[in-house]
């Protein structure tokens, strides 16, 4: 038994397929069938039922599959290891970040990260929290950041920041002439949110529903993205919150419709999260040192405080 056997039956209980796994694992088919095919032989078992279509894995499969992901973690973990103990950072490292937070928080802090840490190659991907999690614990993922907290049993989260909620209200808005905001304030029935599977969504219907009674879920429109609410909030289709990081690239004419909340103000938690396995963590405390400097030192914030968790311990 082997490593790279165990990794070839990964691939194909992921793709069910096993001309697909082999393009995934750079070897011919031949080569990985083979391989499996020994693996099978030594256990005395079938791993795969190659009649159905797609391949399924057999019961005893699913465990040895199970089992195998420990095992192949644990084998990247010695790479970790070595590498921690001289001082490399560096390596693929593949993250993921959520559509409400890249469009901004990228820009930020990759040019930093990429000087400072050449080595590291990053593979960025945005991907909702969802398809976030499921790639965490399918191993395809060792990063992401996302809003928080999650609680998620085998998921880590290392705080960042807090990003307080911002209100874009037009001049034909009932609230547009009030100086500051609260939570009382909002309607859910004039609110223009994202469409569902956003937790920045969420977060804003935690914000209403908490100071409001509202029966009916039904809103006048939804959208895909930031931007598109920002336009029919001036078209006067209701009032929207955005993410005080949003706010910054807004033209002053847009500016002129934010409102601030009175405080404390309703903030959305921004972590970093990667599996309990813990590999490569140097490239994550890495990430969180830059993004942290960003956040507490490449901005000036007037009007609203972003707390950095480190910034609050020193």
């Amino acid at each position: 038994m082997t490593i790279t056997q165990l990794y070839y039956v990964m691939a194909v209980a992921e793709n069910q397929n096993f001309t697909k796994a082999a393009e995934k694992c750079f070897v011919t088919q031949p080569t990985l069938s083979m391989q499996i095919q020994k693996l099978e032989d030594e256990l005395d078992v079938l791993i795969f039922d190659r009649s159905k279509k797609p391949i399924e894995l057999t019961e005893v499969g699913k465990k040895i599959v199970n089992q195998a992901k420990n095992i192949v973690n644990e084998s990247y973990r010695i790479q970790d290891i070595v590498d921690q103990q001289k001082g490399f950072i560096g390596g693929e490292f593949k993250l993921g970040i959520i559509p409400t937070i890249m469009p901004t928080l990228l820009p930020m802090f990759l040019n930093t990260f990429i000087k400072k840490h050449p080595k590291v190659k990053l593979v960025i991907e945005e991907l909702t929290t969802q398809e976030i999690i499921s790639r965490l614990h399918e191993g395809h993922l060792d990063a992401a950041i996302a809003a928080t907290p999650l609680e998620l049993e085998n998921i880590k989260e290392r705080v960042l920041y807090f990003e307080p909620f911002v209100g874009y209200i037009p001049k034909n808005h009932r609230l547009h002439k009030v100086e500051k905001i609260s939570a009382i304030d909002l309607d859910i029935d004039d609110m223009l949110l994202l469409e569902d599977g956003h937790c920045f969504r969420d977060g804003i219907l935690n914000i209403c529903k908490s100071f409001k009674k509202h029966t009916d879920d039904n809103f006048q429109l939804e959208s895909g993205s930031i931007e598109t609410l920002i336009k029919l909030s001036n078209e006067g289709l209701g009032m929207t919150l955005l993410p005080y990081l949003h706010t910054l690239d807004l033209n002053e004419k847009a500016k002129e419709n934010l409102k601030f909340f009175t405080e404390p103000s309703p903030a959305r938690e921004v972590s970093l999260i990667y599996p309990k396995s813990e590999l490569k963590m140097q490239i994550v405390e890495a990430l969180q040192t830059v993004i942290s400097g960003v956040i507490r030192g490449a901005i000036a914030f007037q009007n609203v405080k972003i707390i950095s968790p480190i910034s609050k311990k020193k």
